[in-house]
């Protein structure tokens, strides 16, 4: 298979290429920097927003478009290459539910409203509406030459954002762990070299539709996650005080300190997706603790990328010592 791939050198792309060479295919990678990954694939230098010219006359059997948060970048890929893209597969995200979503929804939940080309920052507010417009407007062009993979949090090696692996490094290290607010708020993860295969299964056996890529099957919780990495990577006499969650919104603490915690937004019931639909299509997910005990592996082999986004210790302590003296 001759596979494009857009935005394949960090994260769920990295893993995405990673799987298609493994398999044999023939991988053409477009991103904006020299690297030195992939010496196996095809690198063209090219910034999406700007001059694709480098991809005229080029026929590719699949495109894998990772990095898409905006209608108008789909329209350019769509426009640059027309037929000659394949079967088109877009990396959205189970942000696009109007909320609340939930539990065990389908592909068929209700989204909120597509932003309009108008809307030019991505934050918190606009990134599912963007989502939201970037498959609309990959379906009205490509019709059934389509096909959307909605992930949840995306955890693992090479995660630059480090959400779940703030909560693998934090355990492993022992002690008392601060639990925010309700430990049965539904989540879900899905490892990115699951996702990666996943994405690389849907292209060789051009498959249309639409497929949650979220891991476990719900009813689980907040709780059940920090249980799982707990159990895997944390010393013996390791506790987890679970603190009440408008207690730590008045301190200050919110999703940026404490990550994947939901902090009271009612949207965190789309953290409750069947993933039905995927599996029928052959997707693969392992355990929580297994993606807990691997990215620990890789912390501790080094190097990463992106910074832990969570609270330093200094800070959970006086959390912990002011809600045990309240």
């Amino acid at each position: 298979m001759r596979l494009l791939v857009i935005g394949g050198t960090r994260f769920v792309g990295r893993h995405v290429v990673e799987a298609a060479l493994r398999r044999g295919h023939e991988v053409t990678l477009v991103h904006r920097t020299a690297t030195d990954l992939f010496p196996g694939a095809e690198h063209v230098l090219a910034d999406r927003d700007g001059d694709l010219g480098a991809l005229d006359g080029r026929t590719f059997d699949a495109t894998a478009d990772i990095c898409a948060y905006f209608p108008r970048q789909v329209r350019h890929v769509v426009d640059t290459l027309g037929e000659r893209a394949g079967r088109y597969l877009l990396i959205s995200s189970t942000s696009v539910y109007a909320e609340p979503a939930g539990p065990a929804f389908d592909e068929s939940s209700p989204t909120v409203l597509a932003a309009g080309d108008d809307v030019d920052v991505v934050t918190d507010s606009t990134y599912g509406p963007l989502k939201v417009a970037c498959e609309e407007v990959a379906r009205e062009l490509l019709g059934d030459r389509a096909t959307v993979v909605r992930p949840t949090y995306v955890v693992g090696p090479w995660d630059h954002t480090q959400r779940f692996t703030h909560w693998v490094r934090r355990l492993s290290e022992g002690g008392e762990v601060l639990g925010p607010g309700n430990p049965g708020d539904p989540l879900q993860v899905v490892d990115a070299r699951d996702l990666g295969r996943f994405v690389v299964d849907l292209l060789e056996k051009d498959v249309a539709g639409t497929f949650h890529a979220v891991t476990p099957q719900p009813p689980y919780t907040f709780g059940d996650m920090l249980a799982d990495v707990l159990a895997v990577v944390a010393p013996s006499g390791t506790t987890i005080t679970w603190v009440d969650q408008a207690w730590l919104l008045e301190q200050g603490e919110s999703d940026a300190t404490i990550p994947l915690w939901g902090g009271g937004d009612p949207w965190i019931l789309a953290n409750a997706a069947s993933p039905a639909a995927s599996v029928a299509a052959g997707m693969k997910n392992r355990s929580v603790r297994q993606s807990a005990v691997e990215v620990l592996d890789h912390l501790r082999a080094g190097p990463t990328t992106g910074s832990d986004p969570g609270m330093t210790r200094e800070r959970e302590a006086e959390l912990l010592a002011a809600w045990h003296a309240r």
